[in-house]
């Protein structure tokens, strides 16, 4: 069976559509109504990054990335959805 996102190849994944920290833990809001988060420590440069740092995270790429201008830092949601971080916990 074939659905009409398939034939019409659609893109369905969720992006973010709000982005926010609280106790050095980065909270997204996403499109289908799940709320994932994660510890800003799993990043080298996060994890050295002060609390006023992290809170100045933003949503780009239509949802589809972090960025943290002053630390010239870029997450993907994809990657943070398949638990790609580069430190253990």
């Amino acid at each position: 069976m074939i659905s009409i996102e398939n034939e019409l190849n659609i893109e369905t994944e969720a992006v973010g559509l709000n982005v926010w920290v609280k106790n050095r833990t980065i909270y997204i809001e996403l499109s289908d109504f799940r709320i994932i988060a994660f510890p800003a420590d799993r990043f080298k440069i996060l994890n050295s990054a002060t609390d006023e740092e992290l809170q100045e995270v933003q949503l780009r790429l239509n949802g589809k990335a972090l960025r943290w201008e002053n630390l010239d830092e870029d997450i993907t949601l994809q990657g943070i959805m398949q638990g790609r971080f580069q430190l253990p916990m």
